[in-house]
């Protein structure tokens, strides 16, 4: 019996999400006959204390946003030579910075917005050379934490990061269908769109129950759904993804297939789309989280 740490909670913006994903990881692991020990993270200090203790043989990843899939607790765990699940040190790293990602879907050929990245001051003392409507965005967080669609200069009044020197993008809003797709190992299944009740596809239609309506398999033209997974297999791969990764999308007739961002470290909670995707491609959530623990892994292993 191998012994696993889950690690959930944290210290990001998506520290509740981590939460609530926590005990269907738990009773999946337990479930596939592992030892489990959760640690909500909070402090390091004492991150290092548990693992001395319980000396684990892998660190489940249960953790969203910065320090949880943003490359520093890959490398903090590369440094202790402890296997962990999900994506390295280098495709966390590139994954969560939405500018770097952009740059290299261009370089692999997957149609990217327009945009530009900045920071918060620079953006209120200069604005932007890109046309309404655009959309603004931290160049660094998750779960659609502090996006702002902006139709016209008195949206910008919305617009507030607490700290001046945020680093920011600046993209053209794209209109249309909102489209993902998991990659697994290397190979994406299908592709769900997401209705959500909400104006787009914001945090709170992705946690409340209800609130957005997933289309599985999206009701799309064939090729369109190819593009898809094509596009999400070559993001997987140019980041260089451990397991799994989710691609998100924006198709309309005039601009066809749009990516938007990579997530290396895709939720896990009840309302989550890759387990719903892993279902659809007859893995159940029990077998995801088992083969995500047997792929663990960590730099110079």
């Amino acid at each position: 019996m191998s012994k696993v740490l889950l690690l959930y909670g944290g210290f990001s913006a998506e520290r509740e999400v981590s939460i609530s994903s926590k005990d269907d990881i738990s009773s999946a692991l337990k479930n596939k006959g592992y030892e489990v020990i959760e640690h909500d993270l909070q402090d390091v200090w004492q991150l290092l204390k548990v693992i001395k203790a319980e000396k684990p043989d892998v660190v489940f990843n249960g953790l969203y946003g910065n320090w949880g899939e943003d490359g520093e607790l890959q490398g903090f765990l590369d440094m202790l030579q402890i296997p962990y699940t999900h994506s390295g040190l280098k495709a966390s790293v590139l994954g969560m910075n939405k500018h770097l990602c952009k740059l290299i879907a261009t370089q692999n050929g997957v149609k990217i917005a327009q945009g530009e990245a900045t920071t918060y001051a620079k953006f209120l003392q200069n604005g932007t050379s890109i046309p309404f409507p655009y959309v603004i965005k931290p160049v660094a967080d998750g779960s659609s934490v502090g996006v702002y669609i902006i139709n016209n200069p008195s949206d910008l009044e919305n617009v507030s990061y607490s700290d001046l020197n945020t680093e920011i993008l600046i993209e053209r809003f794209i209109k249309g269908r909102e489209l993902t797709t998991m990659c697994l190992n290397g190979k994406s299944y299908v592709v769900t769109e997401l209705k959500p009740k909400t104006s787009f596809y914001d945090y709170k239609a992705k946690y409340t129950s209800g609130y957005t309506e997933h289309v599985l398999p999206a009701e799309i033209p064939e090729a369109i759904s190819k593009t898809c997974l094509k596009y999400a297999e070559k993001m997987h791969k140019a980041l260089d993804c451990n397991t799994i990764s989710r691609c998100d999308f924006r198709y309309n007739e005039d601009d066809g297939v749009v990516f938007l961002e990579i997530n290396t470290a895709p939720g896990m909670t009840s309302l989550s789309l890759v387990p719903e995707q892993a279902k659809y491609a007859g893995i159940s959530f029990a077998d995801l989280c088992d083969i995500l623990v047997k792929n663990a892994n960590c730099r110079h292993q």
